[in-house]
């Protein structure tokens, strides 16, 4: 049976050859303008695109395919009857494969001295809406948009005889949504950097790094109402901060302060004043140019004790009599108000793609949690578990999290190795002056020796919390009963890097 490709292609490589391997399986190929021009003049039988829509292309070709005659085409689902009858009805061609390379956009606008007019003449119309016809209907047309798979597809079709399989197709399909997903953010990216609005950022982490802000709902979360506007890395901070706050919202009065990413203080009191003090002793240097955050109205008490050093953001949920009057009188210091919000999705560009997870934003169910030991934990241990697992999540990796009476005396991240975050956090306990006897120690992951327990029990720590695990689990949790820990499971790890 005779198969149909529409071929539409910027860059020729390789076009040649794999059109005549499609004639020898039986294509027709059907073409538009420079491609059709092309594969005529090296003999190959092609079919006009306007031989099928009875319309030339017209606006310098600005329009060539936007065409019920080509997109019925592409879109009909081959199992559907009505879709092949009203096809059959009307006179429509139906197409199996669809073969397209865009504008080189993005190749354009990185050219020195680039007019806009230019620019904007590589933004490709056609060829996106073709790909992303052929995409969504991949069950019944495959799309190609680039060169290397012309081989996959030719071995394919021999493979199966001409009976792409589903899978091999939704493949292709999914290669076709990411690649326009980035033309478009390379267009939309473009764009911005024209506009020279307010998503432009004095510079990334580093000052010859050029960055900008794209701003989704961040102007219902953060009210930024006071102070010089916010860096890359601010913005950084206030999202770890609104993160980590967000465990806290319906808890008692609770203060987090945020350095470089990392809690360096957080505390729970009966109070807000209390609870600044007690997360600012936890480690008296790092505040210093940090931000500070409360889960609840910043009030006059609290904000006197938090002036006296300098931070760079203070938020709060609301800012109570006398406070802003008090905190505006330095100029520099930017103060936001939030509102708590969950968020559920996260992305993260690499190098050769963009990562996409789930938030982690698994809540601490003390009912799911299992002790492994034959000391079993006491109520006060039971909520220091609670808090100290909440701080461990929002810390970076490999991290080790001490907490007394609701309060972090001690907390050490970002190391290759569990032990060497143990160390920091024991270090800065003493630093602080800050006595580690009876505390309870949390671990974002499990501890894959019983070395790491070791060192958090002759630090003083009486409780370990932790994920669970790992091969050695029998090895640790017989450590820690010869040393008369309690220790308890969670199921669950907080990896952050």
């Amino acid at each position: 049976m005779k198969k149909t490709a529409l071929i539409s292609v910027y860059y020729k490589d390789g076009l040649l050859q794999f059109a005549k391997e499609l004639i020898d399986r039986n294509f027709e190929i059907v073409s538009t303008g420079g491609t059709s021009k092309f594969l005529s003049e090296n003999n190959i039988p092609v079919t006009t695109v306007e031989s099928i829509t009875n319309f030339p292309e017209v606006l310098n070709g600005r329009v060539k395919t936007l065409h019920p005659g080509v997109f019925s085409g592409i879109l009909a689902q081959k199992d559907n009857p009505e879709h092949i009858s009203q096809l059959a009805n009307h006179n429509l061609k139906s197409f199996d494969l669809i073969v397209v390379t865009l504008y080189p956009f993005a190749e354009t606008i990185a050219e020195p001295g680039v007019q806009l007019e230019d620019a904007i003449e590589k933004i490709d119309i056609g060829g996106v809406s073709l790909i992303r016809a052929a995409a969504k209907n991949y069950s019944s047309v495959s799309v190609l948009v680039k060169q290397s798979q012309y081989d996959d597809y030719l071995n394919e079709f021999d493979k199966t005889n001409g009976s792409i399989s589903n899978q091999f197709s939704l493949d292709l399909a999914a290669d076709a949504f990411t690649l326009i997903s980035k033309y478009d953010d390379d267009i939309k990216d473009y764009f911005r950097d024209l506009t020279k609005n307010d998503s432009g950022l004095r510079y990334g982490e580093n000052p010859h790094q050029k960055a900008s802000f794209e701003k989704t709902n961040f102007d219902d979360i953060f009210e930024v109402f006071h102070g010089k506007e916010l860096s890359y890395n601010n913005l950084l901070d206030v999202d770890a901060a609104h993160s980590l706050i967000n465990e806290f919202i319906n808890n008692e009065p609770t203060t987090a302060i945020v350095k470089h990413g990392n809690p360096c203080g957080v505390a729970t009191a009966k109070t807000l004043r209390e609870s600044y003090l007690r997360a600012f002793e936890s480690d008296t240097a790092s505040p210093f140019g940090g931000i500070i955050i409360f889960n609840k109205t910043l009030d006059i008490e609290t904000a006197i004790e938090a002036d006296k050093i300098f931070s760079e953001i203070i938020l709060a949920p609301a800012y109570g009599d006398g406070v802003l009057d008090l905190l505006m009188k330095k100029k520099n210091r930017r103060l936001i108000i939030f509102n708590f919000y969950e968020s559920f999705k996260e992305s993260r560009e690499i190098t050769g793609g963009i990562l996409h997870q789930d938030r982690d934003n698994i809540v601490f169910n003390k009912d799911e949690i299992k002790c492994v030991t034959s000391k079993q934990p006491e109520v006060k241990q039971m909520q220091d578990m609670e808090f100290a697992y909440k701080i461990v999540k929002h810390t970076k990796s490999n991290a080790v999290v001490f907490v007394k009476d609701q309060q972090t005396v001690g907390v050490g991240g970002g190391q290759p190795s569990r032990i060497d975050s143990t160390k920091i956090a024991v270090s800065k306990a003493k630093q602080f002056g800050l006595n580690l006897n009876g505390s309870v120690v949390a671990s974002d992951a499990y501890f894959p020796f019983a070395d790491g327990l070791i060192a958090t029990a002759e630090a003083g720590a009486a409780a370990v919390i932790q994920p669970g695990g790992s091969v050695r689990d029998d090895e640790v949790i017989k450590e820690a009963d010869a040393r008369g820990l309690c220790m308890v499971f969670t199921g669950y790890r907080h990896f952050r890097h």
